[in-house]
This record gives structure tokens, C-alpha cells and sequence, in this order.
């Protein structure tokens, strides 16, 4: 096939496809074995999306008379999809390093939340910063995320809980998206705690009848455009009806439904998000059985994001159940002040251990089942023709190495690419072998 291609790669040991039929999301029994290719190649288009995946013979021969703007020898090597993180808090002022200190003395999260840390302390920080602060560390971090895989990434406000700080927040993601070669899906998480003097009434009429009719105006002017809405449904926070109420007049503005729930205390959040319609619910550790049975029959997907319950040493999400029962399962690293994690193939290991997944349901849930939850699995999460050029290579010639190195990613990714661009190559990683 004649004509000049972004990018071919040749030979890869392993190319890990994850889908092979255009599937949107993998439940349990298709997670458990995922399409892999050996000895195969494939070739990014000059549009940034994937032009044809296969065996190597036939990639060469197919496309004999092409020219490239790159070419890389995978021989030795593994390509998967670049990793989707579906939760995270990235734009943000004002570290905890000493909350977690008090952490590890004993002190729980509502402890320091109700004595006014917590996510106040990171609101009163962000509330100070200027826009261009908050974009600097928003892109290191950014860039930080990208050199560990991921190529989409979830971004939240929700630590402004005023109306201008939450869009001084959001500005700041839609420039990261028109600047930066990540793709982000934004999300407008006002009602991430009850500012300090208003009740939760009040805070839900502030965000219903100033925040979100703001929202829809800026979207109409191009300004800014926000994919979800989240909420805290949690007890001393945001309660079952004030969460319905703004997820309800979030999703009346065109968002999609993707929030908070079932954390710290029983909220019969995953019965109310599968009633209206929610693309997504996070967190999840004190889900119902109940709750379980609803997300699955309503193909609405569980976020489980194990570093959270790893740092404030809660009882793990039960992804072995909600797979059994049919949810589609995803994964989100949790960035935040409060976890402050990057990397995706950390938060697969530990789902792994700690969660009982196995290594091919992680991977499904932190590629098309993240997609699914964040709208994208059309475009992201599985390497297929037509797809986004999103890619990782591995220096190892299997694909595991990605989860089974805790803390090894830096020395393992080769290479990460978007849209069939070498955003990051790893020149150590050429001269190691990984064993």
C-alpha cells in the first residue's frame, strides 16, 4: 500500500491488542485472555490513527511501496495500548505531605478532614494560586503520567468549590488539552466537599443554579468544554438526594454521569448512579451486594482505584465479585494530594495483590474498560484499525513485566506514543534487558 505513514512498527515479540472485534468494554470472562499477536507489526497513518495491524510478513508485504516518517524494530520487545487512567485530581496547590504523617500515627481520613485538612487544606492553597501556577505543576505532572504509559487521563476540578475557582481550575485543563499531546477528559467536580460556611443545601443550590448554567454557557462560547460531572456522595459531605439533584441537572446540560461513591460508608451510591444512567462510579470499597447487581445490569462501569485504599488502609473494593457479577471494572490511579501515585502500572500491581485481579484483568481494566468509563473505548484503549495511535513499548518480550516490576516502569517503557508520535523515548532503557 503506497502512500507516506506516520509511523511502522516492525517484529514486536508481543503485540498485545486487548480487543480484536471492536468490543467497547471486557467483562470477566473476555478479560481473563486478551488478543495478543506474536511476531507482528503495524502502521500508524498520517491522520494519527491506526491504519493496519498483523503479522509482520503480511504488514511488509501490504505495505511495500509506503514510506514512514518513523520506523521502529520491536524485535525483543512489546507493544500495548497506551494506558487510560480513569480518576484522577491533577490541578491542584499546596502538598500533605504532613497529613500523611498523621496518617500513618493513626488519624483517619474524615479525622483530618472534619479538623479542617483534607481537601479544605488543598482548597484554601488552590484558592490562592494563580492560573499559570496551577498550569506549570498541572503539566509536570502531566508529563510525569505520559513518561509512565498513560496517554488519557480523567482530570477533575473540585478544589476551588467557588464558582471561580473551579473554572480557574478548568481553564487550566482545557489548555492542557489544546497545548499538550495527552488526551484529557475533563471533569467538573464542584461538589467535592461543602465549602466552609454553607450547609450541603446550600452548596447543592449554589452549584445547580450558578455553577453548572456557567458551565453550559462557556461550553456554548467554546471556552471551555467539560465531559463529566462528579460528586462526593459520602456521609458529612454530599448525601443521597443533594448527589441526585446535581448529577441530575449535570447530565440535563449534556454530562456525563462519573462520581464518588460508596468510600467510607454504605451510600447506596452504585443503586443511584445505575438508576440515572452513570457512565461511571469510583472508589466503591462499601458497595452493596445490591449495588453490585444494579451497576452490572446497567453496563455501568466500576472505577476501583486500590491505591486509595492502600493509603488510608481501607478494606479493598471487591473487584472479584463485581467481575463475577458482570461489571465492567476499571481502573484510576487517584492522583491527589492524598495519593500521590502516577503511575498506572503501580495501580496494576496493586490491584493485582491486593484486589485479586489477575494480570490480563488489570490490563483490560486500565485500557478499553477505562476508555468505556471516560465515553472514549471507540478511540482509546485497544490497539485496532481505525483506533487513536496511542501506544507503549516494553524492553521485555512479555508483556507482564508491565505489572509484575512494582515500581520498574521507569527502567521497562521504551517508548510512549500518541497518535503515532514518539512523545517519550527512554534511551537508558535500549542498553538493559529485563529479566
Amino acid at each position: 500500500m503506497a502512500g507516506r505513514h506516520r509511523l511502522l512498527l516492525e517484529n514486536a515479540q508481543q503485540l498485545v491488542l486487548v480487543c480484536a472485534r471492536g468490543e467497547e468494554y471486557l467483562r470477566r470472562q473476555d478479560a481473563g485472555s486478551l488478543a495478543v499477536l506474536r511476531d507482528a507489526s503495524l502502521v500508524v497513518g498520517p491522520d494519527g490513527c491506526i491504519k493496519a495491524v498483523g503479522q509482520a510478513d503480511v504488514i511488509r508485504n501490504q505495505f511495500s511501496g509506503a514510506t514512514f516518517e518513523r520506523i521502529i524494530d520491536c524485535s525483543g520487545k512489546c507493544v500495548l495500548p497506551g494506558l487510560v487512567d480513569a480518576h484522577t485530581h491533577p490541578v491542584w496547590a499546596g502538598d500533605r505531605v504532613h497529613e500523611f504523617a498523621k496518617k500513618l500515627a493513626g488519624a483517619s481520613y474524615m479525622e483530618i478532614h472534619e479538623a479542617g485538612g483534607g481537601i479544605h487544606f488543598t482548597v484554601e492553597h488552590t484558592r490562592k494560586a494563580t492560573e499559570e501556577e496551577l498550569f506549570c505543576t498541572f503539566k509536570h505532572r502531566l508529563e510525569r503520567m505520559l513518561r509512565a504509559g498513560s496517554t488519557l487521563v480523567e482530570c477533575k476540578s473540585g478544589y476551588g468549590l467557588n464558582l471561580e475557582t473551579e473554572l480557574k481550575m478548568l481553564r487550566v485543563i482545557e489548555r492542557a488539552k489544546r497545548c499538550m499531546d495527552i488526551s484529557i477528559s475533563s471533569t467538573y467536580c464542584g461538589a467535592h466537599s461543602v465549602p466552609k460556611g454553607k450547609t450541603a443545601a446550600e452548596a447543592t443550590d449554589d452549584i445547580i443554579n450558578n455553577h453548572l448554567p456557567k458551565l453550559k454557557e462557556l461550553k456554548l462560547t467554546g471556552e471551555i468544554h467539560v465531559n463529566n460531572i462528579d460528586v462526593f456522595c459520602e456521609k458529612g459531605v454530599f448525601d443521597l438526594e443533594s448527589t441526585r439533584r446535581i448529577l441530575q441537572a449535570g447530565k440535563d446540560i449534556g454530562l456525563q454521569i462519573n462520581f464518588h461513591g460508596d468510600e467510607l460508608h454504605p451510600m447506596k451510591s452504585a443503586e443511584l448512579g445505575a438508576e440515572l444512567g452513570a457512565r461511571a462510579i469510583s472508589h466503591l470499597e462499601e458497595v452493596s451486594d445490591e449495588g453490585i447487581e444494579a451497576m452490572a445490569r446497567a453496563k455501568c462501569a466500576a472505577v476501583l482505584l486500590p491505591t486509595t485504599a492502600y493509603m488510608l488502609r481501607l478494606k479493598q473494593p471487591q473487584a472479584r465479585k463485581m467481575l463475577e457479577e458482570g461489571v465492567i471494572v476499571a481502573l484510576g490511579s487517584d492522583f491527589n494530594p492524598n495519593a500521590y501515585c502516577f503511575s498506572m502500572p503501580m495501580v496494576m500491581h496493586l490491584a493485582c495483590v491486593n484486589m485479586k485481579m489477575s494480570m490480563n484483568e488489570a490490563l483490560a481494566a486500565a485500557t478499553i474498560n477505562a476508555a468505556y468509563a471516560l465515553g472514549k473505548s471507540d478511540t482509546h484503549g485497544s490497539i485496532e484499525t481505525g483506533k487513536q495511535g496511542d501506544l507503549v513499548i516494553i524492553n521485555s518480550s512479555r508483556w507482564e513485566h508491565l505489572i509484575y516490576q512494582f515500581g520498574g516502569h521507569e527502567a521497562v517503557i521504551s517508548y510512549v506514543i500518541v497518535k503515532g508520535k514518539v512523545i517519550y523515548q527512554n534511551e537508558r532503557c535500549e542498553t538493559m534487558i529485563s529479566y
